[in-house]
């Protein structure tokens, strides 16, 4: 008898077992949207949008992986040509102009003291160029760029991505609280933001939370800097010999044009106004499904010694740029 009670249950179980998991992940999914709906509320700022996504993914887990890393792309995309119906030409160009040098000569350092330390320790080449090369410009855009060149593994992309994207969530919930501890002015911090956080959507995210200034400055000094994943791509294509092709990014092609239909239509200044807020609000939502994306999984990629050469690098081009502008050399 005890035997047919103890087989009646675990068939029982069996049953409801199946039947429990299936509410437990709708009641997930159904959590994950009201967390993204809620985001483009305008009192969510990008650091609280950030952290809540990595907040659920490491406690719950993202129900929509593959949808949420499609989507974070076109909406990043979309925001920032949205963000350049906020900023007029000639500030464009200004910033453009302003940053050019320094924007050169903090690339080739950042590549080199990068690798540099990747041999020092021992971190796979790819990996390391890869690391050094997404630190020097522009994320993961750049590793995505520079991976096929390289002829990486997808294991040596997917380190390098981790560890770039575990980076850059620190940087965006750090940076604006070190801003306001050096008392950075709004232009400072947004040229500070562009030249030591790695993606574009961090250091949008960063010059939101601190300002518009900020934001203007950051987004336009970070687009300009992205320009150079082509010539840069390009020039290791052409030492390596490779037959990969180059492609440019066309939203930053899209940031320009909206800048420039602002300036030319100045008596629409309020539609141009209310694009770039829904912009900004999206963005918002970005980062959160950017935090859903730093999964178990994702952490578990990151090696040792590759997340060392970024921390390393990643501090030291933070510290040495933040000091160059404090200095007042950077203005």
């Amino acid at each position: 008898m005890e035997k047919t009670k103890i087989t009646e249950t675990s068939f029982k179980t069996e049953q409801i077992c199946p039947s429990k998991v299936k509410t437990k992940k709708t009641v997930i999914k159904v959590a994950y949207l009201i967390f993204a709906v809620v985001s483009l509320w305008p009192r969510i700022d990008t650091a609280i949008a950030l952290a809540a996504g990595i907040a659920f993914s490491l406690t719950l887990s993202n129900p929509f992986p593959e949808l949420t890393g499609k989507w974070s792309k076109i909406l990043l995309q979309m925001s920032v040509v949205g963000l350049g119906f906020g900023i007029g030409i000639s500030q464009v160009i200004s910033e453009g102009k302003h940053s050019i040098v320094y924007t050169i000569i903090g690339i080739t350092f950042t590549i080199i003291i990068g690798n540099l330390i990747g041999k020092l320790l021992k971190v796979n080449s790819n990996t390391s160029q890869l690391i050094s090369f997404g630190t020097a410009i522009c994320g993961g855009s750049a590793i995505a760029a520079m991976a096929p060149v390289l002829k990486a593994k997808d294991e040596e992309t997917a380190v390098s991505l981790a560890t770039v994207f575990t980076l850059n969530s620190i940087a965006l919930l750090l940076f604006p609280f070190v801003g306001h501890l050096f008392h950075l002015s709004q232009q400072s911090f947004g040229i500070w933001s562009a030249l030591a956080i790695h993606d574009t959507s961090s250091v949008v995210g960063a010059a939101a939370s601190y300002g518009a200034v900020a934001l203007a400055v950051g987004t336009t000094v970070k687009l300009t800097r992205a320009l150079w994943i082509t010539p840069v791509v390009l020039g290791y294509a052409v030492f390596r010999k490779s037959d990969q092709k180059i492609k440019i990014p066309l939203f930053i092609i899209g940031f320009v044009l909206a800048a420039v239909v602002r300036s030319l239509l100045p008596n629409l200044n309020l539609i141009w106004d209310n694009i770039a807020f829904g912009a900004r609000r999206i963005l918002v939502l970005t980062l959160f499904l950017i935090g859903s994306g730093l999964t178990r999984v994702v952490l578990k990629k990151v090696g040792v010694r590759p997340l060392l050469q970024g921390v390393t690098l990643w501090i030291i081009v933070s510290v040495l740029t933040l000091a160059v502008i404090l200095n007042h050399i950077i203005i």
